[in-house]
């Protein structure tokens, strides 16, 4: 019994703490376009358009593409291999969106905003679009597709520049620093951030799924979405409020009191007696409430006979009336008494 009692004070805790306003804390900042960010955005974009020219031109950078895919590393230090198999696992889109995702939940649920739930699908939206788009323009084939020794292997129907798996390490770790409450925490976690990319990158020229070159422009293109994140900032503020009125709107909807129909009462016209009607004779009644209805009817109309045991007894001296009672009602000339002339 008490072990139910905690457990029922604990969900009752869970569903008060649910039914909240959403709050956004005071202590969190967030970033703006300074001049530094933007410096550093130019910086990354000249570098991407660097890396993307000398791909394009086949420069040293392609030579030293075919020399990293010649030596072959995944055969050099084969004892390795089992682990990054699965390290490499921390820059696919699915398990590290699903991962982050769990996380930032909760923090909007404790937070009670959606920044970083919103902040996570406008970051991943900006990938899928930007890197995307240059996977398939530029249409470069892999180290194990490969057909030109030498050559930079652009449109040749190929998905593989810049890398999907750095690209996306960058933004999904990275987007943790970007949320991050204090300017410690986000310190720390852009330095992990940084090194789990870094490792996922490297993974991938190990495992032979990518040219060096590949990997460079995924840094690039990552870190560009973070740094362009603030642009975007005004954008989910104004998804947030539209969400959070979206709801008000439904709870309204379902918490609005529904109004029960009236129910119309026809006009219950009696027959008084000497064939005046019940208006005239009988005086104004207030009017009948539907619930009262069903229950004022039955008596309201007589019935066209009266019983036996109703009626007013005659014997031959004449009726047992109380004198008066075939008195005219009020406005009826009396009847005169017929005498013999």
């Amino acid at each position: 019994m008490r072990t139910e009692r905690n457990l029922t004070r604990r969900l009752d805790r869970v569903f008060a703490r649910l039914d909240r306003e959403p709050e956004r804390p005071a202590h969190i900042d967030v970033p703006v376009m300074s001049r530094h960010r933007v410096v550093l955005f130019s910086a990354t974009l000249a570098f991407y358009l660097a890396i993307v020219w000398a791909v394009v031109t086949t420069s040293w950078l392609v030579r030293l593409d075919w020399q990293v895919m010649f030596f072959r590393p995944y055969q050099q230090w084969p004892q390795i291999h089992a682990f990054l198999d699965y390290y490499v696992v921390l820059g696919q889109r699915g398990p590290t969106a699903v991962m982050v995702a769990a996380w930032l939940g909760w923090r909007s649920w404790r937070q009670h905003t959606l920044r970083p739930l919103l902040t996570l699908a406008t970051s991943l939206l900006l990938l899928n679009i930007t890197v995307g788009a240059a996977k398939y323009g530029m249409g470069r084939l892999g180290p194990h597709y490969a057909t030109v020794i030498g050559s930079n292997e652009m449109v040749r129907g190929g998905d593989i520049f810049p890398s999907g798996h750095t690209a996306n390490a960058v933004v999904t770790w990275g987007i943790l620093a970007y949320l991050a409450s204090t300017p410690r925490a986000r310190r720390w976690l852009s330095a992990v951030s940084a090194i789990t990319s870094l490792g996922v990158g490297l993974t991938t020229v190990y495992l032979g799924t990518h040219w060096l070159s590949d990997v460079l422009l995924g840094w690039a293109a990552g870190l560009l979405i973070l740094l362009a994140l603030p642009w975007f900032e005004s954008l989910i503020a104004r998804t947030e409020t539209w969400l959070f009125d979206l709801r008000d709107r439904w709870r309204a909807r379902r918490t609005r009191p529904v109004s029960e129909p009236a129910v119309p009462v026809a006009p219950v016209v009696l027959t008084g007696p000497r064939g005046t009607s019940a208006e005239q004779s009988a005086p104004a009644r207030e009017p009948v409430s539907s619930t009262r209805a069903s229950r004022g009817l039955a008596h309201l109309a007589p019935s066209p006979h009266t019983a036996r045991s109703e009626r007013s007894p005659v014997t031959p001296a004449g009726p047992r009336r109380p004198p008066g009672a075939d008195r005219a009602p009020r406005g009826a000339s009396p009847a005169r008494p017929l005498t013999g002339g």
